[in-house]
């Protein structure tokens, strides 16, 4: 018994288990097989789904299930990666909650803490994943810091550091006080913030009352500022050249320097320099060979070197300051303005420019292969508009800092003696072979190294994923790296184009010679109407599982795709999830109805029958050409609208119209078993992206062996396509809709027979449709005529004329006025396709069948105004 609606909680969880029960998403190494691999941007282990995954995911999805179906050998390589600053933060939480705080315990234990957490809450993702449909090889995930791909992360390490692209160094960072970490870019937020500027007046040194007068928006670091520097041809200034001022409150000396770096219509003109706590002042600093003075601890309170408001918080510091200057008549003015402020992902905390000991990998020489394989195309970018922005970063590429001062992630293979010496190795063990046989120390024990104690940076991890997830860094000559490496299509957002995309690109080539993917797919963000990016913050994210419980895995699935363009943002609103599930409940109706029919033993099918079967069937090998010219260019979101129009408007609406059987009569079985081959077929080709209604209704269709799945049926070929039965049935179409429009219009019940006359030259074409015209549009007979009828309504197809005899109710001047309105649109309408053709360059660069088609186009407009012409005449127009 088919239920009357469709219900996906009630299948989806079946045929997800059927899916897994029986391995359909697996993956091995097959010769005989063209082999077609995606791995799985990892999401953080800490992560819940949110509408950016699901896109994402969904997207994915769609490609792989398409590839399975298509005969290739389709893997999916799931996994997570493990976050080392948002774990680490979940875990002190957690600690915090127990009454145990990180510095109390050991590194050991509170890795073991952590793993408790992560294998506590680090799949929630993964399975969250398998609500929406995700079809990987759920037998291959990875994670970051499982001992294997750990070990990778090591051995690249050292690789890297003997071949001299790793150093350690002091250099300015990004610092999060509250993680007490060094933070890369992609981890720091901007916000949007009202602010205050401070203009703060120095005093000169020797000249009592005269001042220079500096703007700033952080006046609690004037304790760390070496200099003031103004613009050398800021007349303003000249004569302040070489003179030193005194740091307000505090009384410290400092030069005026000049520097053209300095803009002379921002602000006051005055610039303090700051090398401790700003990246531009720290350049400055180098080029004047400044000192530096780093007034603030790593947890962001004053450190002894800023001599005032030692042991205050940054901010509390501000307050004090502000009030100080004030009183002491320093302060000559305050102003609100709109600034930005760089804000830590995941603790919140406002960032700190600093300067820091870390180690970094040199850039400039690993990132060339990248940069030239994706200009010249080896790599594709999609949409392609990405490659200036990519070309943009690589050829301005910066050191990168690798280190992290966390204990959660792969810690840095680096051991140092007691004198500061340096050994990189793989192990202690090996560590302390090196120093003994390379630095004749035989007499060293273990216990005379102490480890780096920072980790590595969870992008340093995630950089080897195409190729660690297979154990091509340990072992790079196995068969599954040979098998399944470069990938093929990599899915995943513009704003890691560079953190993410770019260095696993460097990692192939430096690792394997070879580019670890050949398309990179970058989806837009998912937004709400108003266009804001979706977060928890702002509450207008809706919650995945709420929404696929509502509509169903592929309403919602279906849905975010229907607008969806590379790389542009999606404007998300529930009704495209309703609009999924709608399209949804259209299927399974079709599905009720034709499982509904009675089937007679007759093979004989009607004409109509016939014809509907053929057009049907052009229509559909039609649409695949258009869907795979869509994938070529990874349009997936056109692919689906013409998914959609194919199964909604050609097959639903219009093709079981003409041959479903009369009420209470059965249909020849010819027609029903044709038009099961056809639901099948269209369940195939709408199974990547809805797959579970269409395994239901593939699965109910007709009986199955033991095992059988939509998801390994073969995704549809084009056929043939009668290009003439697709013109005939265009202007069928058309007849219908203007027979349904004169009804509406002369408020003509449905039920009511219209007689029909038509004038032609082609009347064989029409004959043939006879059947399916009388059906659809519902008339009563149907003449063939070589002269006007008087007193009709008549209209014009091409150039054909039609007839609807209402016995005297033909408002001519209503008619008249409308076959002119007609006639003035095409008349522009061969305007403007004569022009077209008429452009020397588009005939030359367009498609000859592009060309033909507007030729065309000029002929049908040509006999269609000779026909209106001829109308307006017999209405009594001019």
């Amino acid at each position: 018994m088919i239920s009357t609606k469709y219900a996906p909680q009630e299948i989806e969880s079946k045929w997800y288990q059927y899916w897994l029960e029986n391995k359909f998403f697996a993956s091995k190494p097959d010769p005989e097989k063209e082999p077609y691999t995606i791995v799985i941007p990892p999401p953080n282990v800490t992560g819940v789904l949110h509408m950016g995954h699901m896109l994402n995911n969904t997207i994915q999805d769609v490609l792989i299930r398409k590839a399975r179906m298509e005969g290739k050998e389709a893997c999916w390589v799931p996994g997570t990666d493990h976050a080392s600053i948002a774990t680490e933060a979940k875990v002190v939480a957690m600690l915090k909650e127990r009454g145990i705080e990180k510095k109390d315990i050991s590194r050991e234990e509170f890795l073991e803490y952590a793993h408790e957490w992560k294998d506590k809450y680090g799949g929630i993702i993964l399975d969250q994943l398998k609500k929406l449909g995700a079809s990987c090889d759920w037998d291959r995930t990875r994670f970051t810091m499982e001992p294997s791909l750990y070990d990778a992360v090591i051995e690249t390490f050292v690789r890297l550091y003997n071949k001299g692209q790793i150093y350690r160094g002091v250099r300015m960072v990004n610092w999060d006080p509250l993680g007490k970490t060094a933070l890369s870019d992609e981890e720091v937020i901007d916000k949007d913030i009202q602010a205050k500027l401070y203009f703060i007046r120095y005093e000169l040194v020797g000249e009592t009352g005269k001042y220079l007068t500096i703007a700033t928006s952080r006046p609690e670091t004037i304790m760390a500022d070496v200099a003031i520097c103004v613009n050398p041809t800021d007349e303003r200034y000249l004569d302040f050249h070489g003179k030193s001022v005194k740091i307000p409150l505090l009384g410290r000396e400092i030069p005026v320097i000049t520097d053209e770096y300095v803009a002379v219509d921002f602000g006051t003109g005055c610039l303090k320099v700051t090398p401790a706590h700003d990246l531009n002042d720290y350049e400055l600093g180098l080029k004047h060979k400044l000192p530096v003075i780093d007034i603030l601890n790593d947890d962001g309170f004053l450190n002894e070197k800023a001599v005032l408001y030692v042991g205050q918080d940054r901010f509390a510091a501000r307050r004090n300051i502000v009030k100080d200057l004030e009183e002491a008549g320093l302060l000559e003015k305050m102003e609100e303005y709109k600034s930005i402020v760089k804000t830590s992902e995941r603790t919140g905390a406002v960032i700190e420019p600093k300067l820091s000991l870390q180690w970094f990998l040199k850039m400039e020489e690993l990132s060339k292969p990248a940069l030239e394989n994706v200009m010249n195309d080896n790599i594709k970018l999609y949409p392609h508009k990405f490659k200036n922005t990519y070309r943009s970063w690589m050829e301005n590429v910066h050191d990168w800092c690798i280190s992290r001062q966390l204990w959660w992630g792969q810690q840095i293979p680096a051991f140092y003696l007691q004198d500061g010496t340096i050994i990189v190795a793989k192990t202690k063990r090996e560590a302390l072979r090196k120093a003994q046989h390379e630095l004749m120390l035989f007499a060293l024990t273990e216990e005379d190294l102490t480890q780096d104690p920072d980790v590595l940076d969870t992008w340093f991890s995630s950089w080897l994923w195409p190729i660690s997830v297979f154990d091509g860094i340990k072992n790079p000559e196995n068969e599954e790296i040979n098998y399944y490496y470069p990938t093929n299509d990599l899915v995943t957002g513009p704003d890691i184009l560079f953190f993410w995309v770019a260095r696993m690109i460097i990692a192939g080539y430096e690792w394997r010679d070879e580019l670890p993917f050949k398309n990179v797919y970058l989806t837009g963000i998912v937004r709400d109407k108003q266009g804001r990016k979706m977060s928890k913050s702002l509450g207008n994210s809706p919650d995945p599982l709420d929404l696929i419980q509502q509509y169903g895995a592929d309403g919602v699935r279906s849905g975010l795709l229907f607008s969806a363009p590379a790389g542009n943002d999606l404007l998300f609103d529930e009704k495209l999830c309703e609009q999924g599930r709608n399209f949804c409940n259209k299927v399974w109706n079709a599905f009720r109805l034709v499982k509904g029919w009675t089937i007679s033993e007759s093979n004989e099918r009607k004409p109509e029958s016939e014809l509907a079967i053929e057009w049907l069937n052009s229509k559909i090998s039609q649409t695949i050409t258009e869907v795979q010219d869509h994938f070529s260019k990874f349009r997936i979101s056109d692919a689906l609208l013409s998914l959609y129009n194919l199964v909604w408007d050609d097959f639903c609406s219009k093709y079981l119209e003409i041959i479903k059987p009369g009420f209470e009569q059965p249909i020849d079985k010819a027609t029903y078993e044709a038009t099961i081959g056809i639901f099948e077929k269209l369940m195939c080709l709408l199974h990547p992206y809805m797959p579970f209604i269409t395994e239901e209704i593939w699965q109910a269709l007709t009986d199955r062996t033991q095992g059988a799945t939509i998801c390994h049926a073969e995704f549809p070929k084009e056929g043939a396509v009668n290009i003439d039965v697709l013109a005939d049935f265009e202007i069928l179409f058309d007849l219908v809709s203007k027979i349904r429009e004169t009804r509406n219009a002369k408020q003509i019940s449905p039920k009511t027979e219209l007689p029909l006359s038509i004038k032609a030259e082609d009347q064989g074409r029409y004959k043939q449709l006879e059947g399916i015209i009388r059906k659809l549009g519902n008339t009563s007979e149907i003449d063939f005529v070589s002269s006007n009828v008087e007193g009709a309504i008549s209209f014009v197809l091409k150039s054909d004329e039609f007839f609807i005899n209402l016995a005297g109710e033909l408002d001519v001047e209503a008619e008249l006025e409308n076959a002119k309105k007609e006639l003035e649109y095409n008349l522009g309408f061969k305007k403007s396709t004569e022009a077209k053709l008429a452009n020397e360059r588009f005939v030359a660069n367009a498609k000859p069948e592009l060309v033909e088609r507007e030729r065309q186009k000029l002929a049908d407009a040509d006999a269609k105004i000779k026909a209106l012409e001829e109308m307006i005449v017999r209405l009594g127009g001019k």
